[in-house]
């Protein structure tokens, strides 16, 4: 038997596909830009004989600018990267809520509830703002703890005879 998917799940799949596409481009830009800071040389001198670190590991000599910006432009690259799998990983969360996956189900609660806790930290440092994102993640929480919402997703057993 077949269920109607509840409006508010393809609500919430939609906020994770603009999530999505949010990451996806915000970690693009960053791997984008990551290796042209690395480029950039600030040193004031032009003193070439103090821009690298020559280390010599297990027998491998590595050198290693001293730039500050090339060691930035490789952590907006790995953070880049990061941001980019965590969007393409906001696509087939937002495909399994749409399917009615019950994998999707708890990978929706695990996030809201990191979201929940990372509110509360903001709201604590004085970032009042966050009890919005508080808000509408115990709202998410409630809604998908609803019998027809866990039915959807397979979380609930049918009633016995």
């Amino acid at each position: 038997m077949e269920t109607k998917r509840p409006t508010g799940v393809t609500i919430i799949a939609i906020l994770a596909i603009i999530g999505g596409i949010l990451l996806l481009f915000g970690g693009i830009t960053l791997v984008t830009l990551a290796p042209i800071l690395s480029q950039v040389n600030m040193n004031d001198n032009n003193n070439i004989s103090n821009s690298s670190i020559s280390l010599n590991i297990n027998g491998t000599d590595v050198t290693i600018p001293k730039n500050t910006l090339f060691l930035f432009g490789g952590f907006l690259g790995v953070i880049g990267g990061m941001l980019i799998v965590i969007g393409i990983a906001s696509f087939v969360v937002a495909w399994g809520l749409l399917t009615g996956k019950g994998w999707a189900w708890i990978v929706t609660i695990i996030i809201v509830i990191i979201s929940i806790i990372l509110n509360i930290i903001l709201i604590v440092s004085g970032s009042f703002e966050s009890v919005i994102g508080l808000i509408i993640d115990g709202i998410i929480i409630y809604y998908l703890y609803r019998p027809s919402v866990k039915s959807y997703f397979g979380r609930v057993k049918g009633p016995t005879v």
